[in-house]
């Protein structure tokens, strides 16, 4: 047989029970077999837990167990649900329901209510920060943005453990939060919100659950009705299920027992939202009677980085290290972690740009690495860094793949050729189903070699030349389908959110990295202040920091690159060291003191050592940056880039920099990449203030490399000079 029928997008679907379980490990067929009363699977990073779950209500339905709508599969985030959809449907078990918990309880509530309460649903608002910010106002609060955020993260957590305003402050207590305001003023604030939200007729996200709980709980008749029509449920990622998700849970149970939870307590990474592992470490004991099955075979990381993942949860502490998974590698050996040291953060930036951009001349698809931080806040660094070297990238929790403009269109164009395809004269010379949709996309925007840059046009490419490559994997494992079949097969996948594969280096936090995997893993930021975060401050907050570095290490299946700077700007202090976390793990270091690894062994490389030494040869001469205007030291990347305290008086000249946004726009058009990327709006307003009069005082302006000073020096300083800006874009 040849790869293509073994093509993970489009598999054969089993003929029969039996053929659902082939392929499945034994630990695995234990699971997809146990379809009777409660059962656990403690399932560690990378061993096939999707993969058990979902063949085992494939194993139930195809074996006549399990009716497919007596199903309910609940999982955190509809990426997930629409997976094991995509899964389920493959493994011949259409029909099962695959939602998350809000989505389950969102339609279980707009199906009950006129029932149970009359009328229409309240309408549900999208965002609450302006309702609370109206609370705050009510009550005489004065609330900055960040205050803003935090109070509301505080009345979310509020909800989902199930407290009342008037308990508040004793449950924070309680659990150990660190309030944003004083605890009676949170209160207040959550009860008159509460009461906002009343007098406007609307619910927020945490009410479909709390509704949905309260109308289970005090009508049996429609908790009777919920029941009969679910029997059986699965409960993926159990170790992130708040005590209001479980409590919902109970209630569509009842007295019954057909439960499997599957989850990982040292995957326990989103407590400050309530969720808690309790529920799947007391799983024994609120089922004695309960099938317990480990899956530690660990298919997706090389034994390189599953050491490293081991090692790091070795000195973990608390409950969930107790409980935690040893895994065993089932891949061939691969490269040692890479651990590297930079001076700054904009040099760690340039350096993992480059690697990457060396990666993909070496033939790894962009789409197979990812660059994971700890904060959103550090994505623009690295936005930046790969824009430069011409690298394509792509957000993490941007826009869904069939939500695109660009595949909307595209299905429409390509539902249209095969409805009246014998009349279009594109389709004249396609003889196959893959050069129809090349025709069909042609007329779309899809070219044979992808547009130059990166930015929306790029962007665009990739999502048409995504369904390109979906069309030959679906052509090669069902020869003779037709443009018909495949426009039916996209609105599946549509229906489902299984996206195909876009090109483009992901960025992502840790967090949001959950669930996913990767080639290349680049984790960076890896410094003691960001890893762990510096308002970890208990032993239990330290000890989830140490779980989600074990999250972004166990993403990595052949290549890690752990990566922090010695300081956050330029010429700052390099006062920061690695990550405790590393202490004993990186060559050279231990897990008593280790400050620094020592260099060569086990793939350990030294910042810029052996990659640009004149690069840090111009960095590490730098005197520390002073405030043009006051003198103070500057350490804040955008003071930096205009050499002044943002507080400070600036001396702009604004028709300068409007010149500068004007040719900026169209530079930006011209090469179809975001304006940022040909210069940030502090770089152009450190520009409109120092008004260069030539190349050495251009270049000495934060954001003018070299690159970007061969390329739009000429014209930058003839706009500074009075002069239009004209010159042609090229790369150089």
């Amino acid at each position: 047989m040849t790869a293509a029928t073994h093509s993970t997008l489009f598999p054969q679907v089993p003929d029969s029970a039996d053929a659902v379980l082939e392929g499945l490990d034994p630990e695995q067929r234990e699971v997809a077999t146990a379809l009777h009363g409660p059962v656990c699977v403690l399932a560690g990073a990378g061993t096939g837990k999707t993969r058990a779950i979902t063949h085992r209500i494939a194993y139930g339905v195809r074996a006549g167990i399990l009716q497919p709508s007596s199903v309910l599969a609940v999982t955190f985030t509809n990426r997930a649900a629409g997976e094991m959809r995509g899964r389920l449907r493959q493994l011949g078990a259409a029909g099962v329901q695959a939602r998350t918990f809000h989505s389950a309880a969102l339609r279980q509530l707009q199906y009950f209510w006129p029932k149970a309460v009359g009328g229409g649903l309240p309408r549900i608002i999208d965002r609450k920060i302006q309702t609370i910010a109206d609370a705050a106002a009510a009550c005489r609060i004065r609330l900055d943005r960040n205050e803003l955020r935090d109070v509301t993260a505080e009345i979310e957590w509020s909800k989902v453990t199930r407290t009342v305003p008037a308990d508040y402050a004793a449950a924070a207590a309680r659990a150990g939060r660190e309030a944003p305001r004083d605890a009676a003023e949170i209160a207040q604030l959550y009860a008159t919100y509460e009461d906002l939200k009343r007098d406007r007729a609307v619910i927020d996200f945490e009410d479909v659950l709390l509704l949905t709980v309260g109308i289970l709980q005090d009508r049996h008749d429609i908790a009777e009705e919920v029941r009969a029509q679910y029997q059986h449920f699965v409960v993926d990622e159990y170790q992130d299920v708040s005590p209001l998700q479980q409590r919902l849970l109970e209630l569509w149970l009842g007295d019954r027992d057909s439960l499997c939870v599957v989850g990982d307590a040292s995957q326990t990474i989103y407590s400050f939202t309530g969720a808690t592992p309790d529920h799947l470490l007391d799983f024994r004991t609120r089922h004695p009677g309960a099938t317990v099955v480990k899956l530690v075979r660990d298919y997706r990381s090389s034994p390189q980085v599953v050491r490293l993942a081991n090692g790091l949860l070795s000195q973990a502490r608390g409950r969930a290290a107790e409980h935690r998974l040893e895994l065993i590698s089932q891949r061939a050996p691969g490269p040692e972690p890479v651990f590297a040291e930079y001076t700054d953060e904009p040099a760690e930036a340039e350096g993992a740009a480059r690697r990457i951009r060396d990666l993909i001349a070496t033939g790894v698809p962009a789409a197979e690495i990812a660059i994971l931080f700890r904060t959103n806040s550090q994505s623009e660094i690295y936005e930046q860094a790969l824009a430069d070297v011409g690298v394509p990238y792509q957000l993490r929790g941007a826009e869904r793949f069939f939500d695109r403009p660009e595949v909307r269109k595209a299905g429409i164009a390509l539902r249209g050729a095969a409805r009246f395809g014998a009349n279009d004269s594109l389709l004249d010379d396609a003889v196959d189903l893959p050069s129809q949709v090349r025709a069909v996309l042609s007329g779309e925007g899809w070219t044979p070699t992808p547009p130059a840059g990166s930015g929306a046009v790029r962007e665009r490419w990739e999502s048409l030349a995504a369904l390109v490559n979906l069309a030959q994997d679906f052509a090669a494992t069902k020869p003779g389908a037709t443009l018909a079949d495949l426009v039916a097969e996209l609105d599946e996948r549509a229906n489902a959110q299984h996206a195909p594969t876009v090109q483009g280096v992901t960025l992502a936090s840790l967090h949001s990295a959950k669930g996913l995997e990767w080639d290349v893993v680049f984790l960076v930021g890896v410094a003691e202040g960001m890893m762990p975060i510096a308002y970890a401050k208990t032993d239990e907050q330290i000890e989830e920091e140490r779980r989600l570095l074990y999250v972004g290490i166990t993403r990595a299946r052949e290549h890690l690159h752990v990566s922090w700077a010695l300081s956050r700007s330029p010429g700052g202090r390099p006062g920061r060291r690695p990550s405790r976390f590393l202490d004993g793990l990186r060559p050279g270091s231990t897990a008593a003191t280790g400050r620094t690894a020592a260099p060569g062994a086990g793939g350990v490389v030294r910042g810029f050592s052996t990659a640009a030494p004149a690069v840090l040869s111009r960095r590490t001469s730098r005197t520390p940056a002073r405030c043009r205007v006051c003198g103070r030291t500057l350490s804040d990347p955008g003071e930096m880039k205009l050499m002044r305290c943002d507080d400070c008086p600036s001396d702009m000249d604004e028709g300068l920099y409007e010149r500068l946004r004007e040719w900026r726009a169209v530079q930006a058009n011209r090469s179809g990449q975001p304006a940022f990327c040909v210069f940030t709006d502090r770089t152009l307003i450190a520009i409109a203030e120092a008004v260069p009069g030539d190349a050495g005082e251009l270049a000495r302006i934060s954001g003018v490399g070299v690159r970007k000073l061969n390329r739009y020096g000429t014209d930058v300083l003839a706009i500074c000079a009075g002069r239009d800006g004209a010159g042609e874009d090229e790369d150089g």
